[in-house]
């Protein structure tokens, strides 16, 4: 499942609602359990589907216009910017961009730029605290490799602690839009972002952004859309 961007408040809710009914049914019964047992137990569950509702939510985004601007993946705190070797899909010297998201950021991501899913891998792993330096390393993953005609670059969706579900709704062969929603990790997680080499960063250490929203690069002359 490949998923527009939409200005429909009606249309987000209904993604929200996918994403949450089987949190919602569950605390729902309980709810109506514990009101029979001791009614004012029951509002622990009519807190929590609130929690849910909110969690899960898919607020409208303004995409930026621009074949050459990098957007956010995420929703987050900007951890880490490093220039590294990425040897799985774009094979080149890269910049990484580390995000991490707690559990009151939007959890649902977005494709940052335009272009075509090539490459796809899930890596099973741990559960280690995704603000942690080394759980990038240990952390279950699953990598998008995206590709818009001379230029490569790739999203990783990481799991944290109390995430323990990623979600990706994108395939080899689909073609993306900037900020279309992609997939999403539950409670709690990271996302990275690796760029070209050249890559100018309009972010810093600290930053927070929005997936979809906050502009990450500009690329390079050498790697953005142009006429043949």
């Amino acid at each position: 499942m490949v998923t527009n961007q939409s200005d429909d408040p009606a249309r987000r809710f209904a993604l929200t609602l996918g994403l949450a009914w089987p949190y919602l049914l569950f605390l729902a019964l309980s709810a109506s359990i514990l009101y029979i047992v001791y009614p004012l137990l029951a509002v622990l569950p009519g807190v929590l589907i609130l929690f849910i509702l909110y969690f899960f939510r898919n607020p409208k985004r303004t995409i930026p216009a621009g074949d050459n601007l990098v957007l956010s993946p995420a929703d987050g705190i900007i951890l880490e910017l490093e220039e590294t070797f990425e040897e799985k899909y774009i094979k080149d010297k890269v910049i990484r961009v580390s995000i991490f998201l707690s559990i009151f950021n939007v959890h649902i991501n977005r494709s940052p730029l335009r272009g075509e899913v090539k490459y796809r891998h899930y890596r099973p792993g741990k559960f280690i605290p995704a603000f942690k330096s080394h759980a990038s390393n240990l952390n279950e993953k699953n990598y998008i490799g995206i590709e818009n005609r001379d230029f490569k670059l790739m999203v990783c969706q990481i799991s944290g602690f109390i995430a323990r579900r990623i979600k990706c709704w994108v395939d080899e062969g689909n073609w993306l839009e900037s900020g279309e929603i992609i997939g999403i990790i539950k409670f709690g997680s990271g996302t990275e972002l690796f760029l070209p080499a050249g890559t100018v960063i309009k972010v810093k250490k600290g930053d927070r952004v929005k997936a979809g929203e906050t502009i990450i690069g500009i690329l390079p002359d050498t790697c953005s859309d142009r006429d043949d």
